[in-house]
């Protein structure tokens, strides 16, 4: 079972997308995972043959248990022993190894070939009467997401006599803020944090990218934030000791930028999923990874590699109006990098007051790792690269072999 967060304790395996004697292949989805923040793809890092699944769906599991065994070319697999799980998580007695063929169980069989569905989806169908097996995606193969269910609840004839009923105590976005909260209070507790803020001039980048969005067609112009995330993470390159993560007492950098961004889901809630070697990208590419991102997070379709990867978060709070955001840090990363809204201010230039357009970039950061200087190094490279918005379209480094 992955680490999908610093706040993650265990996670309920809700289906298997594989079954023994499966063919997997590095990268592919296996399984879905359901944690307090939704329903998670988790992926498999090593190619080879399904030999066992160790636990079965519906089954609650501690971070670090063992969820099956996969035999890898010329090898055998790993020893059939579960990891123990913490005392104060319960595990299903059925998370015994699982070897039959699948229709012989239907809680694994039929998770193969059976409609995906988010939790949330799930609920809200309980909620208001639906039999969720009726639901239809709006792409075939697609999750069900919550907007599925509520589109079909609109289409379909409800009785007067019959309302939903409210949801209860513990339902799904009251564990999202939970989580959220033990995060939180974690990080406040034990990261020392410090924070700066400064203001940014970014006329110039304003104005390519309003010249750049005219070239193109509406579907493919790039958003404001686009430039500003590359930005970002183009400066982390010179400041590295903001790019990782504080594991086992000690700073481990990153050597490549996964920018986890802050995305609202719908209902309440947050994620900060991650756009993997952001630095290394094109604005286009960029563009379509946080567009994709987005959509999977409202749909509830999210990989565990983009949960567990992120080693630097940036939130982007201007569209709705915030002048400035300092962020609390998520653990283990050390650093978190807030952007406000573009407004036209005074602004002083070769002595004459002139209108600019301009934002309040700030940097919320571990101060064990780095420090006031560091993190004000960081933000001078941001406001010099966003002064060269052609060069910051022209950048894109090779793309490396993730490990």
């Amino acid at each position: 079972m992955p680490s999908l967060g610093a706040d993650m304790e265990a996670g309920t395996l809700v289906e298997w997308m594989v079954k023994p004697g499966d063919s997997v292949h590095r990268g592919q989805v296996v399984a879905v995972v359901e944690t307090q923040k939704g329903a998670i793809e988790v992926e498999i890092w090593q190619s080879g043959t399904v030999d066992t699944l160790l636990v079965a769906a519906g089954t609650k599991v501690p971070v670090g248990a063992r969820l099956a065994l996969v035999a890898t070319k010329g090898g055998v697999p790993a020893s059939a022993e579960v990891a123990a799980p913490a005392a104060s998580v319960a595990v299903a007695p059925s998370a015994a190894p699982v070897t039959s063929a699948p229709a012989a169980r239907p809680g694994i069989g039929a998770a193969v070939t059976r409609a995906r569905i988010s939790p949330a989806a799930r609920r809200r169908a309980e909620e208001l009467g639906i039999d969720i097996s009726r639901v239809q995606p709006l792409e075939p193969g697609a999750t069900i997401s919550l907007a599925d269910v509520e589109r079909s609840a609109q289409t379909r004839e409800v009785p007067h006599a019959a309302a939903p009923s409210a949801p209860s105590g513990g339902d799904w976005h009251a564990q999202m803020r939970q989580a959220i909260a033990n995060a939180m209070s974690r990080s406040k507790r034990e990261v020392p944090h410090y924070y700066l803020a400064t203001q940014i001039d970014v006329s110039r980048v304003s104005e390519w990218l309003t010249a750049e969005n005219l070239k193109r067609p509406v579907a493919s112009r790039l958003l404001p934030v686009i430039p500003l995330m590359k930005a970002a993470a183009l400066a982390l390159r010179e400041v590295p000791e903001l790019n990782g993560v504080w594991a086992d007492g000690a700073f481990r950098p990153s050597s490549a930028v996964h920018l986890g961004m802050a995305i609202a889901m719908r209902g309440g809630g947050l994620v900060a999923p991650a756009i993997h070697d952001a630095e290394r990208k094109s604005l286009d590419e960029l563009m379509t990874n946080l567009r994709d991102l987005v959509t999977r997070v409202r749909g509830g379709r999210l990989r565990s590699s983009e949960m567990s990867d992120p080693t630097v978060t940036l939130t982007n709070l201007g569209d709705q109006g915030v002048e400035e955001v300092l962020g609390v840090i998520y653990p283990p990363q050390v650093a978190i990098i807030g952007m406000g809204r573009i407004g036209e201010r005074p602004w002083i230039d070769k002595g004459a007051v002139v209108a600019r357009k301009v934002l309040v970039a700030t940097l919320s950061a571990d101060h064990r790792v780095s420090d006031g200087h560091r993190g004000a190094l960081f933000l001078s490279a941001l406001d010099a690269l966003l002064q060269e918005p052609e060069k910051l379209a022209a950048s894109r480094s090779e793309q490396p072999t993730r490990c």
